[in-house]
């Protein structure tokens, strides 16, 4: 049974992936994204099919919008993939408050509001599911991707919240956690003016390993795209997916981290309550 999608920033990577192949298999695909020419050779093969949207995820009102009128021209929607998104580099004191803020305000309030808009509808409709794509820096970090952890790790935590809120409603959420990806990412990375002090530390080697080709980055898109693909026609999705070969180690590494800390002053933890 064919299905109706909603993705954001479907002109690359991810979404224009997702996009293709569901209108290959008979899906239908509301895309949203800011180039409205991005997508006229999908619009030509397979026509009505494909609806098209533009916004930018900092305009509210305009999320809103788009969200009621993609619900009321098509009907039910099954499945929301909260995917648009981009990333800043910088140690965090080379960062603007501009930068800042348009960091935020794209990446974690933006994927907020598409949610908070959909829900309403997916409530009404007795259900659906919402694939947010974070990434494997929604659970692990790098220097000089302080503020992009900032929005993974924050949008993780509202979505792990707000997953237990709707599910009695039928609305399940699939966090998406991709790790070093061939996609465009790197054409679209917003770059802080360097700070010659941080050149010989951590945050600075970084900065020399993506400027010089230095990471090797083995994900393969076209394969995560499927993954999620598969993982939505499952009746009982995951909460989590992470995806690449080396996200596993990286978020089970970092998982074992944490909770070896914790284990470790456990006992402070737990004399910090009142004695009876």
């Amino acid at each position: 049974m064919s299905k109706t999608w909603f993705i954001t920033g479907t002109s690359s990577g991810f979404g224009r992936l997702l996009t293709e192949k569901l209108l290959a298999r008979g899906d239908r695909v509301a895309a949203t994204l800011r180039r409205m020419d991005a997508l006229d050779d999908l619009r030509e093969t397979y026509g009505n099919r494909l609806w098209i949207a533009g916004f930018d995820l900092t305009d509210q009102d305009a999320i809103r919008a788009t969200v009621d009128r993609a619900f009321a021209e098509l009907g039910r929607i099954d499945v929301v993939v909260n995917n648009a998104g981009y990333g800043l580099f910088g140690a965090a004191e080379e960062l603007s408050d501009e930068e800042i803020r348009r960091q935020v305000d794209t990446n974690l309030i933006g994927s907020i509001q598409i949610i908070r808009a959909a829900l309403p509808h997916l409530r009404a409709q007795g259900g659906g599911l919402i694939q947010q794509v974070a990434s494997e820096g929604g659970q692990i970090t790098y220097p000089s991707f302080s503020l992009y952890h900032a929005t993974k790790w924050g949008i993780e935590g509202f979505v792990d919240a707000v997953a237990k809120e709707v599910a009695p409603f039928g609305i399940r959420f699939t966090i998406v956690e991709p790790g070093p990806t061939r996609t465009d990412f790197g054409k679209g990375l917003s770059i802080a003016e360097p700070m010659d002090i941080y050149a010989d530390t951590p945050a600075g080697q970084v900065r020399d390993a993506i400027f010089s080709g230095g990471f090797d980055i083995k994900g393969d898109p076209d394969k995560m795209a499927d993954a999620m693909i598969e993982y939505a026609d499952r009746d009982n999705p995951p909460l989590r997916l992470a995806l690449g070969g080396s996200t596993y180690p990286s978020i089970k590494a970092a998982l074992e981290g944490r909770l070896a800390e914790l284990e470790a002053h456990k006992a402070t933890t737990l004399a910090m309550d009142f004695d009876d």
